[in-house]
């Protein structure tokens, strides 16, 4: 998410969303903290997107619950938009218009192009925003395929009109700074499928993402040509495989789809499967066809399943424990391993591409974006290289101000940033200090004491029973079961009936005594948590 601001408003670039890595336990999904949009609410005059992926609309419900706003977006980019807001039932109060390419318009002080570039979802494209001050232009995800699947070529021609004119700022996507060369086209792809399809004597499954239409389009092309049906398994690629039909974006023959119910009524070398879990989700459909308890697919001996799909760096672990599941079930799996042809291209441009869009934009300042420090670091190098940024190179990070004006560019200060944490189980933000209690009971544990206190006496009824979770196995563990009820006696008898009386007070006695007496005994200082019950 990035905002532009010239005079008194303000225009947003995409709101994407995060998915957590294995420290945020219990988080669903990481969201842009937009505390600084709610405070600048009537300046804010629009939200421009790039393109329909996750991580640059995903956040959208989020911001639109909070914050008012008309939606600018293409026709697929706002279709999966809707999607996301009808989920939350803000559809009705957020309005969404269309971008097409070569239909510039205008937003307040700022007149708005989008540029149509190629990327592994349709419909992307660089935002220019021109201004009394000059042209920003931010090219969201690309690359520049010379041969994609629908025949669309980026728009080099608009790309250097701009260049000619004189571009401000270029902000341009970094994430595939560390790789030489050229990335290869999406037809790439078709070789090595084609040859899994040829040789398949049983099922074919293939896991992508669901918006990589291209890749869909390509398994449906194959899967008629082989003579196989193809079902769609999985919440998302149904519900965008759908989307794109409807608004004729996929287009597939009529019969060539089937229930995923209805699989089993044909012979296993006649099915081709598109099922969503590429990155090992948990929950998804193919990590659940891994481990056998899905409820219309199997795998079995001689079935091919192929991963065509990135690993996301940090599921490594997750993608690979399904490739074993999916191995033990007799499969042979294709996966994104180097191998050439390739079962998975990336829609990220490599160095040469990097350096075309500056060669054509030739812009006056330069903002590598969309990377870890170390990719923008390298895109500003390669920028500093090349004759065609005749100002400065700013590497900016999340809340810097970068200032543009006739005397120059400076960083200007910040502004209020940050990550929210989202439970989609309860839609609540989760609180950094919840986070560490969760960390915290990761690695030391859980010990619940349980007491039976007469109400009227303050007097234990029985023994304190001692339940824990994550802490050491107490039935391994009599002496240290024992002398932690030793600790909870003593506590109460150097109580008096007052203390005892209130909860609250006795619990927290009860839990500073067991903490203490647990680091002392084991170097562990389990979460404590005393239930007393009145008789």
């Amino acid at each position: 998410m990035m905002a532009f601001e010239y005079g008194d408003a303000i225009v947003v670039v995409d709101s994407g969303l995060m998915f957590p890595d294995s420290e945020l336990l219990g988080v669903d999904i990481v969201v842009p903290d937009i505390t600084y949009l709610r405070e600048n609410q009537s300046r804010l005059k629009a939200i421009l997107l790039t393109h329909g992926h996750e991580d640059h609309i995903g956040a959208l419900p989020y911001v639109l619950d909070d914050v008012q706003a008309p939606v600018y977006g293409t026709p697929f980019t706002l279709a999966l938009a809707r999607s996301k807001l009808e989920e939350h039932g803000l559809a009705d109060k957020v309005e969404l218009r269309e971008m097409l390419p070569s239909r510039p318009f205008e937003v307040g002080p700022f007149h708005v192009e989008f540029i149509h570039l190629t990327h592994s979802i349709i419909e992307a494209g660089a935002i220019a925003l021109t201004t009394p001050a000059g042209t920003i232009i931010h090219t969201g995800d690309f690359k520049f395929d010379p041969t994609p699947m629908d025949g669309r070529t980026s728009d080099l021609h608009t790309l250097a009109d701009y260049g000619r004119k004189g571009v401000l700022a270029l902000f341009s996507d970094s994430t595939n700074v560390e790789r030489p060369g050229m990335t290869p086209s999406e037809r790439s792809v078709r070789e090595r499928l084609f040859e899994i399809f040829a040789e398949a004597p049983a099922r074919v499954l293939i896991s992508c993402f669901s918006t990589s239409l291209h890749r869909l389009q390509l398994v449906a092309d194959l899967s008629e040509e082989f003579g196989r049906r193809l079902a769609f398994v999985g919440r998302s690629m149904l519900q965008v495989s759908r989307t794109a039909l409807e608004m004729g974006r996929l287009h597939v023959p009529e019969g060539l789809l089937i229930q995923p119910q209805d699989m089993r009524k044909l012979p296993r070398d006649q099915v081709t499967i598109l099922l969503t879990g590429s990155q090992g989700e948990p929950m998804s459909a193919l990590s659940r066809v891994a481990v056998k308890s899905h409820r219309w697919v199997t795998v079995e001996p001689d079935d091919e399943v192929v991963l065509s799909a990135r690993v996301i760096p940090g599921n490594e672990k997750s993608i690979f424990r399904v490739i074993d599941h999916l191995y033990r079930r007799g499969a042979r799996v294709h996966y994104h391993d180097g191998s050439v042809p390739p079962v998975h291209v990336s829609g990220h441009g490599s160095i040469e591409e990097l350096k075309l869009m500056l060669n054509l934009v030739r812009p006056r300042y330069f903002v590598p974006v969309h990377g870890d420090y170390r990719q923008l670091h390298r895109h500003a190098a390669i920028a500093k290289e090349l004759a065609a940024v005749s100002g400065e190179v700013f590497i900016l990070e999340s809340g810097d101000v970068l200032e543009l004006d006739e005397q120059g560019a400076r960083k200007a200060g910040r502004v209020k940033v940050g990550k929210v944490y989202i439970d989609v189980g309860t839609l609540d933000e989760v609180e950094e200090e919840i986070l560490k209690e969760r960390r915290h009971i990761s690695e030391d544990g859980i010990v619940i004491p349980i007491l039976a206190i007469n109400e009227h006496t303050g007097k234990l009824e029985a023994e304190p029973e001692i339940v824990s979770r994550g802490f050491i196995p107490l039935a391994e563990a009599p002496e240290l079961v024992e002398s932690a009820r030793e600790v909870i006696l003593k506590t109460v008898e150097k109580s008096n009936l007052e203390e005892i009386r209130d909860w609250g007070v006795i619990k927290e006695k009860i839990r500073t005594a067991l903490r203490r007496h647990f680091d002392q005994e084991t170097g562990k200082r389990p979460i404590v948590l005393p239930v007393v019950l009145e008789v």
